[in-house]
């Protein structure tokens, strides 16, 4: 790789944690670790901010017990969310995450006395670096990386469930009988 190959854990990191809720049954957690390829949750308190962590660890540790399917994420999480600094090279990073027996590491961010994670560095990351034939298959890491504003991403999880409730565009007339909206409310999606 070049000179601008990754160095520092922010230019490896990925900006946005998945997160879920103390009451999160652990099935649905392990339905999205799945279906998201990751390796683990932030469990988050009443204020947003990480209390725990939830992971293929957690899940596997919960799997054996005779009520598993019904516990939720606060009954298996581990206790606080392990943190590394955004300033430290990759190299301490990975040494880090080898010391400590994890395989995520959290930056967090403090907003009105709220800590919550903001971003994450991983084992997979690390290995993502070390296969990456050059900087073009690490651009959506790090915290310059493209991504799409809170807004849009709002728009997208809204647009979804949606779909997935059957209140598509393309469904309108479940939304509001048999009007016909497609003349006043053109379909955003159409050519």
């Amino acid at each position: 790789m070049s000179d601008h190959s990754p160095e520092l854990v922010r230019d490896l990191m990925t900006v946005g944690v998945p997160t879920c809720k103390t009451t999160t049954p652990i099935v649905d957690i392990a339905r999205f670790l799945i279906e998201n390829n990751v390796e683990e949750m932030v469990v988050v308190g009443e204020e947003g901010e990480g209390v725990g962590v939830c992971g293929y660890k957690e899940l596997v540790i919960a799997y054996d017990r005779y009520n598993a399917r019904d516990l939720t994420a606060e009954d298996v999480m581990s206790e606080g969310v392990p943190e590394l600094p955004s300033d430290i090279p990759l190299k301490l990073a990975a040494q880090l995450l080898r010391d400590k027996d994890i395989r995520v590491a959290y930056m967090n961010h403090n907003s009105a006395g709220i800590i919550y994670p903001a971003a994450s560095i991983s084992y997979k990351h690390l290995v993502r670096h070390l296969a990456a034939k050059d900087e073009t298959e690490l651009e959506d890491l790090g915290f310059n990386a493209e991504r799409k504003s809170p807004l849009e991403q709002f728009i997208e999880r809204r647009d979804e469930a949606r779909r997935q409730a059957g209140l598509t565009y393309g469904n309108r007339n479940s939304l509001f009988g048999n009007r016909d909206l497609d003349s006043q409310f053109p379909n955003p999606d159409s050519p």
